[in-house]
């Protein structure tokens, strides 16, 4: 559980946004990107911009005063985290501190090896330095999560010792790779909340001898991070800092070696002139929400406990996601069947709520969330609630009020575009929660599927042409003629595979296979999602056929 010591905030106003704050014009959900400025960071901020102007490095009066808060500082983030306060340095950002990090002491070990291990679930930022270390001749290991995207601390020190599989003794870039080097673990997941078991991981390395870096931007406004770790990093504007602040911690004794040029400041981890100002306002917001953090602790954690547990009573074919328990107090995550993420992000928007989201709907790269992807949970539908410190009862309930009508209306526009028409026997069909079956609606609905069969062929196309025709054809899985069907849905992203698929599985005999011809990669996630979640049996997928038997 993450909490400390320290003094309740004022009481949160009408319309549940604390003092300056947070008060806008919608309920802020999505704390775990980032948090405006704490008060008192911006009370750091604007006096350390009239004293912390000079260079700190200079022996003249204006130098030695910026020294001061610069030290200040330093020993003040250094309590928080509970280290030396020369083992701390401040960097241009949390990214930044994570890269230096890896680089440094993946260097300074360069003689033990060149393999790094990490979680399939850590943040984007230490993937791609993993993915360069590669580049560069090294090897890496990925430690697998359990469905609530949890690692198990054993798995994580077999990995240690060696590779899951045989890589060879020598990286292409030359070098020993069978023993880590370098281990990477962050303190809670940024997407769906789950704590790790950081401790425990921390004492398996120890007696390793590898160096574990702790990712902790996302825990550490809530308490320190326990266990023996080697290396930290962590940024301020998660917490209510400025942005353009990270914390880089290396103790004392760990092999590292800074991959920057040789620079005096910082023990030469973050080159060049620093911000002062920011730095002051970073450190003293830190030891700020701290203060804070017992009493928004369990205020929040009762709060995304009600969300959690109302989520399924309110809206059909949802699934929470993450460690209900060993979490984040104010982030909750869940996914919801045949909904675009993107059209339903934007609708909450226009309803007040500003939330975020994993879903591959809402990714440039049109790919499902790695982390979502690792756990092996839907992906579609996906929306991260992040509740910020202050966050009152009333929002929260009139979120609770605003989503099921939201959700209905965003399955209406997909499930009379994309889906052919519906089977009344089907148990799996959307119900009229999921979209219209009658009326208008389902009229216009099967207008477009007839429209659709009249194009023939398996050919590729995009998003936005005809879908080809719907074949029926035996799978020769024992149901006899009539017994299997085929849907081609390349081409088309998620949700649609998964509702059109729910819309034929009543047109198949119980025993009977329906074959779904699916291009799309977050497919691979939500169609074996949707057959846990409606009681069928995915058989297995090659290439783009996913195919599935109707259980029931």
């Amino acid at each position: 559980m993450f909490s400390g010591g320290g003094a309740r905030r004022p009481e949160v106003p009408a319309r549940g946004r604390a003092p300056g704050r947070y008060r806008a014009a919608v309920a802020y959900f999505d704390a775990a990107s980032s948090l405006p400025l704490h008060p008192v960071a911006r009370q750091a901020l604007l006096a350390a911009l009239d004293e912390g102007w000079a260079d700190p490095a200079r022996t003249h009066r204006e130098g030695r005063r910026a020294r001061v808060l610069w030290d200040a500082a330093r020993e003040s983030a250094a309590d928080s985290v509970g280290c030396r306060p020369d083992e701390l340095s401040f960097t241009p950002s949390g990214t930044h501190a994570l890269h230096t990090a890896l680089a440094g002491a993946l260097a300074g070990r360069r003689r033990v090896g060149r393999r790094l291990v990490v979680s399939a679930v850590e943040h984007s930022a230490v993937l791609h330095a993993a993915e360069a270390h590669e580049r560069d001749g090294g090897a890496v290991s990925q430690v697998p999560v359990d469905e609530r995207g949890r690692v198990e601390p054993a798995r994580f020190a077999a990995l240690l010792r060696g590779p899951a599989e045989p890589v060879g003794d020598v990286a292409p870039g030359g070098g020993h790779v069978a023993g880590a080097a370098v281990a990477a673990l962050q303190s809670a997941n940024h997407e769906v909340g789950t704590v790790q078991p950081v401790p425990e991981v921390a004492a398996a390395c120890a007696e390793a001898g590898v160096p574990l870096l702790v990712d902790a931007a996302q825990s550490l406004g809530w308490a320190p991070v326990t266990g023996p770790w080697s290396l930290l990093a962590a940024s301020a504007h998660k917490w209510g800092g400025p942005p353009g602040v990270g914390l880089l911690v290396v103790r004392k004794g760990v092999r590292f070696a800074p991959p920057a040029p040789a620079d005096e400041r910082e023990s030469g981890r973050a080159p060049g002139f620093g911000n002062l100002p920011a730095v002051v306002a970073a450190a003293a917001s830190l030891r700020a929400v701290r203060a804070e953090a017992p009493a928004e602790d369990a205020r929040l954690r009762g709060l995304v406990a009600r969300i959690r547990r109302r989520l399924p009573e309110l809206v059909p074919d949802v699934r929470v996601v993450g460690d209900p328990e060993r979490r984040l107090p104010h982030v909750v995550t869940f996914s919801c069947l045949y909904v675009d993420g993107e059209a339903l992000l934007d609708r909450l928007s226009r309803a007040g709520f500003s939330v975020s989201s994993g879903s591959s709907c809402t990714s440039s790269t049109l790919t499902p969330s790695h982390v979502l992807r690792a756990m092996g949970v839907l992906s579609e539908g996906n929306v991260r609630v992040s509740l910020p410190p202050g966050t009152s009862e009333e929002d929260v309930e009139r979120f609770l009020a605003v989503l099921p009508e939201t959700v209905r209306g965003v399955r209406e526009l997909l499930t009379t575009g994309a889906a052919p028409t519906a089977d009344a026997s089907s148990p799996d069909a959307p119900s009229s929660d999921a979209g219209p079956t009658a009326g208008t609606g389902a009229g216009a609905a099967a207008e477009r599927a007839e429209a659709a069969t009249e194009v023939t062929g398996t050919a590729e196309h995009g998003p936005g042409a005809p879908e080809s025709e719907e074949s029926k054809e035996a799978e020769g899985d024992g149901g006899g003629a009539g017994s299997g069907r085929t849907l081609d849905a390349r081409g088309t992203l998620c949700p649609v595979p998964v509702i059109r698929l729910a819309r034929v599985i009543g047109e198949v005999p119980v025993g009977g296979v329906v074959t779904v011809l699916a291009d799309d990669e977050a497919a691979r996630l939500d169609i074996p999602a949707w057959c846990e979640m409606r009681g069928q049996r995915f058989l297995g997928v090659e290439g783009t056929r996913f195919r599935v038997r109707r259980e029931r």
